[in-house]
């Protein structure tokens, strides 16, 4: 039975109602001994805080995305088949142009609560040997007779840690809430992409390449960009890309844009950092070289140094000291082309958790539609 999902949040309150009967129907009936009788209510007693500790579980995993199976929960999915050396720009000396098209089979989405319209697919990342599964959602005018020659741009759309790829469809709702934007035109369409950013076992790679262990920024950057190239009507220039994340998903997704101005245009950061170390399971984090080279502040710095800002725009937002500041360090740094929009959230929003990310997501998007084009 999924971890996520009615059926398993329905059969684990069938049991805790089960746990709470149970002491009322039996207390009495217990037969035996006395250490048997004391020894059997209290069994009885744990079977009932167990269920309801569990119901309290699922409830916050269903509505937070944390954990899509029981293997992200207990460490035992393995999602990594190779992670050799691919070299500075994580293409490991190929050139997509030489490379066969990737060409996948989609289903619709396995869960119902991400909505309408979302379509997933299991891809094996030829060049990152990362395996992982593939969330999409097509905008309305995608099957449009109107826009049958056009070519969309993708934000690519990535969690917190930990965290499901279900998340911006399933907690942040965002196909619900754009769908009719983008219908109406307030918002321009977008293709949304939703890749698998838990990869490792107990830890958060933070969207980085680390030979021998795993190669998540080329799982993201070349594997997952080009899959959707090669199976949809999507732009392939820098400016038809985007990122968006929240949490340790907006320390990737700022990463991951100024450190390939060639792939993508724009990033979203909500609630982010730029230390790898805060967050206590990151593989980079604990790596004292990485640590430095994964921080965007040092990635900004050292293009600067080397007379080649990116053309990337950022949109930074948090609470002050959740996010705000590591937005206004970047903003420091930034030259032309470079920009960065810092937008602080009230600290009595809401903190640090879904709702907070949800109510952005029409704003973000809107901005996406200043820098991204098909």
């Amino acid at each position: 039975m999924s971890l996520t999902g009615t059926p398993f949040f329905l059969f684990s309150i069938l049991l805790l109602i089960v746990a709470v009967v149970l002491p009322f129907a039996l207390w009495g009936r217990v037969a035996g001994p006395r250490l048997v009788r004391i020894v059997a209510r209290l069994l009885m007693l744990l079977f009932a805080q167990i269920t309801a500790i569990t119901v309290v579980f699922v409830m916050v995993n269903n509505a937070n995305n944390l954990y899509d199976s029981w293997g992200d929960l207990l460490g035992t999915g393995n999602h990594i088949d190779q992670a050799r050396n691919l070299g500075a720009d994580g293409l490991g000396g190929k050139n997509l142009k030489d490379e066969p098209k990737v060409l996948q089979h989609f289903r619709p989405a396995d869960d119902p609560v991400l909505g309408a319209g979302v379509q997933m697919t299991d891809l094996k990342g030829q060049i990152s040997g990362v395996n992982g599964e593939v969330y999409v959602w097509l905008p309305p005018q995608y099957n449009d007779p109107a826009y049958k020659n056009k070519k969309f741009p993708v934000v690519e759309l990535l969690p917190g840690y930990p965290g499901s790829a279900k998340s911006w469809f399933g907690s942040l709702k965002a196909n619900e809430q754009l769908g009719s934007l983008m219908q109406s035109g307030a918002v321009k369409p977008f293709i949304l992409v939703a890749p698998r950013t838990n990869v490792l076992s107990n830890a958060d790679s933070g969207c980085v390449n680390i030979p021998g262990k795993v190669n998540a920024d080329s799982w993201l950057t070349v594997d997952v960009r080009q899959m959707v190239i090669d199976n949809f009507r999507a732009g392939d220039k820098p400016d038809s890309w985007g990122l968006a994340g929240y949490s340790a998903g907006a320390h990737c997704a700022t990463k991951l844009a100024l450190a390939h101005p060639d792939r993508y245009r724009a990033a979203v950061g909500m609630s982010g950092y730029n230390d790898p170390a805060i967050e206590r399971d990151s593989l980079a984090g604990k790596d004292p070289k990485l640590r430095v080279e994964t921080n965007p502040m040092h990635i900004l710095k050292a293009a600067n140094e080397a007379g080649k800002p990116p053309r990337t725009a950022l949109y930074i937002s948090g609470a002050s000291g959740d996010g705000y500041q590591a937005g206004t360090g970047l903003k420091e740094l930034a030259k032309n082309p470079t920009t960065v929009t810092v937008q602080q959230i009230s600290s009595g929003a809401g903190g640090h958790t879904v709702p907070v990310w949800k109510r952005q997501v029409p704003e973000i998007f809107r901005w996406f539609g200043l820098y991204l084009r098909g």
